[in-house]
């Protein structure tokens, strides 16, 4: 009897490969855990190609492993903890695009019908404030990333159907399409709702990404806020500018159907670094705010609104520190003078109306028709800007007549007119010292305090 014979099987070659960074295969898996293995193995010897060669032997050997289907190979690979992703992982995903589609992509929506086509000179129009509410719908749903799948409401589950669901294009762009929508702007001009664009011609399905900018973290714009559709969903998060990577090749565009003008709050702006939470300039936080609050910022809220024109809504003339329907009505039409409307205008300060107010900045609540009295019988505060050199105001010849009733109106020669004029000055110091005041609360401009004692 002849002895069996025994049959080399061959060995299988293997190959180097680097595996699909959203591959869910088993091969795939053990790969990317094996790799993660090897980069932890230290270089000793100072890189000596022997010891590289020895590590590149332990990867090939644990990928041999994985291929032969040994289970304890696979026991052993799923056995060894594996560090978590770290700062470069969750910071700079890799986040490929598919390609230009209509709603519910090439074969329909649930009725088998695509949607039409978006045409870039036929926008939506549509307001900051909702394209950040908007963008808050697939971050409360958590929608998972795919460049293949549609969500619900049409739009395809990657970064750049998600710009194009966050601005109701009402088609599926990619980021070779996008800046059609839109005109490229400067950093400094960035405001909530705008766009981020990488768009990388020499490979544009996985080079590429889109993000929508929510605002700047603090004063020194070196972060923002970005939402984005990226692995495994839709995420919001301080990115510095323009990007964890390619920062340099970010470029900021503003959407054509966004309306020009004096712009709402930005929801997403924080505090300045460095501030201290007793700093007067920096935004509180909106909690501070509302019903039931009681807070110095309340009251310091109410007298900036004052010396901005809303006066009539105060009929104490003073703000104290307990938030009332006096400070709700004075906010809204702080806001409304800026030209917001709808939740823009809803009498909760935001960072952007604190700012406004804190600096100075913005327009002033408008008097009411004919400077009529507001609340109590007080002719409506007109705002500090008022009473300076420059356009004819009615408020001005107001306060000069009730300077002459009530006995201080000797340095007039003239008038009193409808212009600011020293006259007008030294008559109002006058009347401050009269109340006792000293140094710079008896300058002889008029604040609200000056005003209510004079309109009393």
């Amino acid at each position: 009897m002849q002895p069996p014979t025994h049959v080399q099987m061959p060995m299988p070659g293997f190959e180097e490969y680097e595996p699909a960074g959203d591959c869910v295969c088993r091969g795939c898996a053990q790969r990317r855990r094996a790799l993660a293995r090897a980069r932890a193995i230290p270089l000793r010897d100072g890189g000596h190609p022997a010891v590289r060669g020895a590590r590149r032997a332990l990867v090939l050997a644990t990928a041999a492993g994985v291929v032969l289907g040994g289970g304890s190979a696979t026991a052993v690979a799923v056995a060894t903890p594996v560090p978590g992703p770290g700062p470069a992982a969750l910071d700079d995903p890799s986040s490929p695009q598919g390609a230009r589609t209509p709603l519910h992509g090439p074969k329909g929506g649930p009725v088998g019908k695509p949607g039409a086509p978006a045409k870039p000179g036929a926008v939506r129009r549509i307001d900051r404030a909702t394209i950040i509410n908007r963008a808050k719908l697939w971050l409360d749903a958590e929608v998972p990333y795919s460049m293949s799948e549609y969500w619900t409401d049409g739009y395809r589950q990657d970064c750049s159907g998600y710009v194009s669901m966050v601005w109701n294009l009402g088609s599926n762009e990619w980021t070779g399409s996008l800046d059609k929508f839109a005109t490229k702007i400067t950093k400094d001009e960035l405001l909530p709702g705008d766009m981020l664009l990488f768009h990388n011609p020499a490979d544009p399905n996985n080079g590429s990404h889109v993000v929508i900018f929510g605002g700047w973290v603090d004063s020194t714009h070196t972060h923002y806020v970005a939402y984005e559709q990226t692995r495994p969903n839709t995420r919001k998060l301080a990115t510095p500018y323009g990007y964890w990577s390619n920062a340099t090749k970010y470029v900021p565009y503003r959407f054509n159907g966004v309306p020009a003008g004096i712009l709402p709050e930005a929801p997403d702006a924080q505090p300045p670094a460095g501030s201290k939470p007793g700093d007067a300039t920096v935004f509180p936080g909106a909690d501070k705010f509302g019903p039931g609050a009681t807070n110095d910022h309340v009251a310091q809220l109410g007298r900036m609104l004052i010396e901005r024109g809303a006066y009539r809504f105060y009929p104490k003339g003073v703000a104290d520190r307990t938030w009332s329907d006096h400070d709700k009505l004075a906010t809204a039409a702080f806001q409304r003078a800026q030209g917001w409307t709808g939740a823009d205008a809803d009498g909760i300060p935001g960072a952007h109306t604190w700012k406004l107010l804190v600096e100075k900045q913005g327009k002033n609540i408008p008097p009411t028709v004919a400077a009529a009295p507001g609340p109590g019988g007080v002719r409506a505060y007109p705002g500090a800007a008022v009473f300076r050199a420059g356009p004819s105001h009615e408020a001005i010849r107001a306060l000069g007549r009730q300077l002459v009733k009530k006995g201080f109106g000797k340095y007039y020669t003239s008038g009193p007119g409808l212009r600011w004029s020293e006259a007008d000055r030294r008559n109002v110091e006058a009347f401050q010292r009269a109340q006792g005041w000293t140094g710079a609360s008896a300058n002889g401009y008029p604040g609200p305090e000056t005003w209510r004692r004079l309109f009393a």
